[in-house]
């Protein structure tokens, strides 16, 4: 692996670039996820972006999230049924 550096002031700073991620948007449980490594587990955060599995944890959270509200909508109107009047 060849790395090339870019002269910035005193310092070599190599060119160093993520591999193109989907451009999916995330979802809230997603960005609230985001929210959270970044503020309460900036370590596991930072490895998670320089991984590259940053996108992919979080997509994962918010199809799980979501799946589960829908189940427990289901639930709940399974449970208390609406009411026709």
């Amino acid at each position: 692996m060849e790395l090339t550096y870019t002269q910035n002031g005193a310092y070599l700073i190599p060119n160093i670039t993520l591999k193109e991620t989907s451009q999916e948007l995330l979802g809230k449980y997603g960005r609230m996820r985001r929210a959270f490594l970044k503020e309460h587990r900036p370590i596991l955060y930072s490895e998670l972006l320089m991984t590259e599995q940053l996108f992919l944890h979080l997509r994962e959270i918010d199809e799980t999230a979501h799946r589960r509200v829908e189940q427990m909508m289901v639930e709940l109107l399974e449970k208390n049924p609406p009411r026709i009047r």
